[in-house]
């Protein structure tokens, strides 16, 4: 029985973050609001690639609940959870949590009146608030092993250091800071501000870890040292 649900479970979170992309490219050509510039396209938002990031870990549940059974992809199951561990999970906590801190304080500095004419109410939660009911729901349904906690880290760590990377590469081209509240700051700012939301996404790390390990017990869901 858990089984099915969790098929079902997988296959619709899929089918939503699919149609949640399609309704975001189907505004490609429309005129952008004050806010947002055309330089990198959505791919400069975190927003936009943990859409694609949850996509992807969701795809390859699907495919493995399919093979399950029959013929067991040992290595697609491996990869599923060190995305989901290192990657779906931490990122996507930490979309939802960072834009509604930050959206309470000042909603100009991440997500400016503007983009509400472009973007309707049930997109900007479709965004930055299911996902992470789906991910609770995901750690609830399955178990998932995590790799030991200093290569999980390093793994994120590096993750970040190349999105960091590319929303300063993207200030140097056209001189404009992807979010806002970039420009409120000094460049040891920018920096104090980056590993900030590295303690934050860290933590995040963490709560999945511990979460998976009070639900499933720590023995199902932590590589085993050889």
């Amino acid at each position: 029985m858990i089984a099915k649900v969790r098929i079902v479970y997988h296959i619709t979170a899929f089918s939503w973050y699919a149609f949640i992309i399609k309704s975001m490219a189907a505004k490609d050509g429309e005129k952008l609001p004050p806010g947002i510039f055309e330089y990198g396209g959505p791919w400069k938002y975190l927003t936009f690639l943990n859409l694609l990031l949850q996509m992807v870990f969701f795809g390859m549940a699907v495919v493995n609940d399919l093979q399950t059974g029959k013929n067991p992809a040992k290595g697609l199951n491996k990869w599923k959870d060190l995305i989901f561990s290192v990657l779906a999970f931490p990122v996507g906590m930490f979309v939802v949590l960072l834009f509604w801190v930050i959206f309470a304080y000042d909603r100009q500095l991440v997500y400016p009146e503007s983009l509400d004419a472009f973007f309707p109410l049930w997109m900007n939660h479709a965004m930055h608030t299911v996902v992470m009911p789906i991910l609770l729901g995901e750690i609830l349904l399955q178990p998932h092993v995590y790799p030991k906690t200093n290569n999980g880290l390093a793994a994120l760590g590096v993750v970040g250091l190349a999105y960091l990377g590319w929303v300063i590469f993207i200030y140097l081209a056209v001189g404009l800071w992807v979010y806002p509240l970039l420009g409120l700051l000094s460049t040891s700012g920018v920096l104090g501000l980056f590993l900030f939301n590295m303690t934050v996404v860290t933590m995040m790390y963490l709560l999945g870890r511990t979460l998976n390990n009070c639900i499933w017990g720590k023995g199902k869901t932590v590589t085993k040292r050889k």
